[in-house]
């Protein structure tokens, strides 16, 4: 006898059920035995055996199948969403593969860029582009010997394949969110709306991101793993965007009022700049995520240094690995101190 056969008895279910109860059902349930069973009868035990009612198991979908044939078992469930989602994955294909093929063009076209030019005129550039936006010689050097090292020890393509990716995904993650950011900074029931949406992003696991993709798309395909990290990496730049317009003092937006802005004018030349601190704090921190999922991505075939980091892991190969994530780590600083670099400065002409 099951744990819950005489419930059912007692609420006049056995007939929906399926008659006969639990022993009579034992042999007749579809599908392979439950993980459980087949423990059970590994260990030569019986399955079902009525335990004292201190003891009793909580009600779940498996224990109440064991009673009633008719209730899904968990793997029921989980069959039924996999189904679902299947049963409307050639449509959402034939939708999202046109909106997301310039995504691969773009991921493509930077990976080809970033390789085809020299190490020495790249590491030129970036040096450059540092010094623009930090103004500060100790970076620069700083950014100029980290590629040198990276260099040095044949990583260089692996770490431009990295950054070729970040700045894309950051970039089409700043084109997006902004605005997304400022539409929730007008409109409450927006943002009462898209919240949870952003709560559910942040917090579901890195490697949830890629189930649903992996069906979607070809892991040859670069949106595969761009759409995962332009997920992943786009919350914080909308979080702060909407926060950083929130915040600005209504004593000056009550005086732009009082000179006769627009609502455009009072946005780009009165919100924006007194918000740029806070949107560039959640630039910063969309490149930090960006960076972690790239390496997460790497087992969707994304390039760059998560590859050997993935290589480590697969082959035992304790140097490869661990000089991978030294390289990351090396990355990581380098993009953080220069975006905050830049944050301090577009701080201090916000205050000035």
């Amino acid at each position: 006898m099951a744990y819950y056969d005489g419930l059912f008895d007692a609420l006049g279910l056995r007939d929906w059920c399926g008659g006969g109860g639990a022993a009579a059902q034992a042999g007749a349930g579809d599908g392979p035995m439950t993980m459980a069973e087949l423990l059970a009868r590994s260990r030569g035990e019986a399955v079902g055996v009525e335990r004292a009612w201190w003891d009793i198991p909580f009600p779940s979908l498996d224990t109440l199948n064991a009673s009633c044939g008719t209730i899904w078992r968990s793997r029921d469930l989980t069959a039924w969403v996999a189904d679902g989602f299947l049963s409307i994955k050639n449509g959402l294909k034939l939708v999202l593969d046109p909106l997301t093929q310039p995504l691969s063009w773009l991921l493509d076209g930077a990976l080809w860029a970033f390789l085809a030019v020299p190490w020495w005129v790249l590491t030129l550039i970036l040096a450059a582009v540092v010094l623009v936006f930090t103004r500060s010689l100790a970076m620069t050097i700083s950014v100029t010997l980290a590629l040198c090292f990276f260099a040095f020890i044949d990583y260089f393509d692996y770490a431009m394949q990295t950054l070729s990716v970040i700045f894309v995904c950051t970039l089409i993650c700043v084109l997006l969110g902004v605005p997304i950011g400022i539409a929730m900074s007008k409109r409450d029931g927006l943002q009462r709306a898209v919240i949870p949406i952003l709560d559910m992003l942040q917090t579901l696991p890195t490697f949830v991101y890629l189930i649903p993709l992996i069906f979607l798309f070809s892991v040859t395909e670069s949106k595969l793993y761009g759409i995962a990290i332009i997920l992943y990496a786009i919350v914080p730049v909308i979080r702060l965007t909407n926060l950083g317009i929130r915040l600005v003092d209504k004593d000056v937006l009550e005086a732009s009022d009082a000179f006769g802005m627009t609502a455009r004018q009072r946005l780009f030349g009165v919100e924006m700049p007194l918000a740029m601190p806070t949107i560039m704090a959640g630039v910063n921190q969309t490149i930090m995520m960006a960076l972690a999922m790239v390496v997460i991505a790497s087992l969707v075939s994304a390039p760059g240094l998560g590859v050997l980091v993935l290589r480590g892991i697969r082959n035992l190969e304790l140097g490869v690995g661990l000089i991978a994530g030294f390289c990351i780590v090396i990355l990581a600083v380098i993009l953080d101190r220069t975006s905050k670099a830049a944050l301090s400065r577009v701080a201090k002409t916000s205050n000035g």
